[in-house]
């Protein structure tokens, strides 16, 4: 990812440090979250319907929204 900075090292957005730190935790949140899901669908794998389908599956992912927290705005890109 390519970042336009200038004399004081502030972009569009503000100071690339937080930049840097937003990136960084948006990422944990997002790793965080998916082995969340991932021990919860492990620990239910065996869960099942009277026809034997699964009861817990995953089914897709959402489109990519905005969310607004108390350290401002982020992109909310879920994987799938």
């Amino acid at each position: 990812m390519l970042t336009v900075v200038d004399a004081d090292r502030m972009t569009p957005n503000g100071s690339l440090i937080d930049e840097i730190v937003r990136e960084g935790a948006r990422r944990m949140l997002a790793a965080a979250l998916e082995a969340e899901v991932n021990a919860y669908l492990a620990e239910l794998a065996e869960v099942r319907a009277e026809h034997g389908r699964r009861l817990v599956v995953r089914d897709g992912h959402d489109t990519e929204r905005t969310m607004t927290t108390s350290a401002g705005g982020c992109g909310s890109r879920p994987r799938g």
